[in-house]
């Protein structure tokens, strides 16, 4: 295959396909070089801006402001010498593993230079292509880059060899939701209230950012040191860039009505269920299947879907907290799968598992029609007026005694994790591909970034 134009007396001259993909790829490369360079000197710009607004709010003397501008100047000089830095695996010691995933694994790992911890996350670059993942990895990147507040883990760093993409994030040692609730079977509704009112702050402010996580559920909710939540894993997460678009239920669009109806468990008790739903969980955790408890119908018709999915997520996981298990659980995800489709029917509450009429009544309004969900409307200010919600102070919640507290002994305690004893601490990596790595990296091309805070932090 070749492709044909003209030179100036009009003579055909044939270039490769070859040539044409290297003269393609030069040309975003250099493309991409020079955007960069403009956003860098508008954030530089902001950063600028936003501390002379500072400035005026501080009653202090010429000199100090002088000094202050100083200290930033002496910021943005170490931030551009730290991203001339090329960062790589050898610059961390991995202590432990703490999670797995159906694409990599995440680590406890110290950075040999500062001694500062951090969760390294590595995903296989082969898989990503495989799997189509590669929107994705994109998103959940940029994400981490845009989402700076409190309610979203915080990326420090992000990189990659020929083999592997990396997010260095902060590590929350205080583990997950998922194994808090494994742990306690079910929360009181106070707690229920707490927990779920953060989950609802850290989804709106995702959702401001023009971003839908589509992956909301216990394993996703991280707790800090003090007991706190924060969203994680924005694998699934969909934004408004054309980087960001897969169709990733490909495979669901083209099922057929008949595909949800399995043959139908047999009916369970609350204590069963909540059993055997605890005897199954951890394994769908680390599955590549996942588990479609937690996910929205519209999703699934492939309709087109909004932000309100995220909402009906929310539902899920307080009828979960309440009653031990989610409204839709299954020996199989094909039950599963029917359940969340016939939600009209299958939402039921059980009546040796008394909860408030209140929350109740909160959950049916998160697990209903897209249009009419809470939350779909006007976000968090849905939710201000709800009654299950009253006495919440959203403005300080973060700031209060969290509902179950977080013990940690040191900044590396693993204890609120899941136990990895079988796999090797050592960065899965391979021999480079012949042939295919520059297709790979071209792929992930700008996936590298570094903090402007960081070196203040360390």
């Amino acid at each position: 295959m070749s492709s044909r134009t003209q030179d100036a007396e009009g003579a055909s001259i044939r270039f490769s396909d070859h040539t044409l993909d290297k003269a393609t790829k030069a040309k975003v490369t250099l493309e991409n070089y020079y955007s960069n360079l403009v956003t860098q000197y508008g954030e530089r710009k902001q950063r600028l801006a936003k501390l002379e607004a500072q400035l005026k709010d501080e009653s202090l003397s010429e000199a100090q402001r002088q000094e202050k501008r100083l200290q930033h100047a002496q910021k943005e000089t170490e931030y551009l010498r730290l991203k001339r830095l090329r960062l790589g695996v050898e610059d961390f010691e991995a202590l432990k593993v703490i999670g797995r995933g159906a694409f990599g694994e995440v680590r406890l790992v110290q950075k040999k230079d500062t001694g500062h911890v951090y969760a390294m996350k590595v995903l296989r670059k082969a898989d990503m292509l495989e799997k189509e993942q590669v929107a994705h990895v994109r998103a959940e990147r940029d994400v981490l880059v845009e989402a700076d507040h409190q309610w979203v883990v915080k990326m420090y760093y992000s990189f990659q060899d020929p083999v592997n993409l990396y997010l260095i994030m902060e590590f929350l040692p205080g583990g997950d939701m998922m194994t808090l609730l494994m742990k306690k079977d079910t929360l009181s509704e106070e707690g229920t209230q707490f927990y779920i009112s953060e989950t609802a702050l850290a989804i709106d402010s995702i959702h401001k950012l023009g971003f839908i996580h589509r992956d909301i559920k216990p394993d996703n909710l991280l707790l800090d040191a003090r007991g706190h939540l924060k969203l994680s894993d924005f694998g699934l997460c969909t934004g408004l860039k054309k980087s960001h678009r897969t169709d990733f239920y490909r495979d669901l669009s083209q099922a057929k009505p008949s595909d949800f109806i399995g043959t139908c468990a047999s009916p369970m008790d609350s204590k069963r269920r909540a059993e055997s739903w605890k005897r199954n969980r951890r394994a769908l955790a680390y599955s590549t299947v996942g588990t479609p408890d937690y996910i929205a119908p519209e999703v699934f018709l492939q309709t087109g879907y909004g932000p309100a999915c995220d909402w009906w997520s929310l539902g899920v996981i307080m009828y979960e907290m309440l009653m031990g298990y989610p409204p839709f659980c299954s020996d199989n995800p094909q039950d599963t799968y029917r359940k969340v489709m016939n939600w009209r029917e299958t939402l039921i509450f059980p009546p040796e598992i008394p909860i408030s009429e209140e929350a109740k009544e909160t959950i049916i309004n998160f697990c209903c029609e897209a249009d009419r969900r809470l939350g779909s409307q006007r976000g968090l200010e849905d939710l201000k007026s709800v009654p299950f919600f009253r006495g919440v102070d959203w403005e300080h919640i973060r700031e209060r005694p969290a509902a179950i507290p977080v013990e940690v002994r040191s900044i590396d305690d693993t204890s609120n994790f899941d136990e990895f004893p079988d796999v090797s601490l050592e960065i899965p990596s391979a021999p480079i591909p012949q042939g295919g790595e520059i297709a790979k990296d071209w792929v992930f091309i700008n996936y590298t970034y570094k903090r402007f805070e960081v070196r203040n932090l360390e």
